[in-house]
């Protein structure tokens, strides 16, 4: 199995740990700055709450049972949802969204190959 790295997500007082290959969590973190430079552009009343990265780890052990590690493809597939729900008028969207689902789909491809390699 590869190896995996963690991002330390916050929004508000919640924080969430997402697990990503260690080759592609710089994609999230710069996605989620990208992201929050244009949440403010936007005007629709749908616009999600959107956490920031706040740290990168090599290792994590989560001791408390109110906390979850979230699987990087499922948290990626749920952002998009978000993102692609928007009712925007007054600015694309076209580009966040070609964004995400541009580190949707190599994480897609990564743990297909991951899967191939472990049978």
């Amino acid at each position: 199995m590869s190896k995996m790295k963690y991002g330390v997500l916050q929004l508000g007082e919640h924080i969430e740990f997402v697990e990503l290959p260690a080759t592609h969590l710089y994609q999230l973190t710069a996605l989620n700055q990208r992201l929050h430079k244009e949440l403010d552009k936007l005007t629709a009343s749908n616009v999600p709450s959107l956490p920031k990265v706040i740290a990168e780890c090599d290792n994590l052990e989560i001791v408390h049972p109110q906390y979850k590690l979230h699987h990087g493809l499922e948290y990626i597939n749920q952002l998009e949802q978000a993102f692609s729900a928007i009712n925007e008028k007054a600015y694309p969207l076209v580009s966040l969204l070609t964004e995400i689902r541009a580190l949707q789909a190599q994480l897609e491809q990564w743990y297909e190959e991951e899967e191939e390699l472990s049978n």
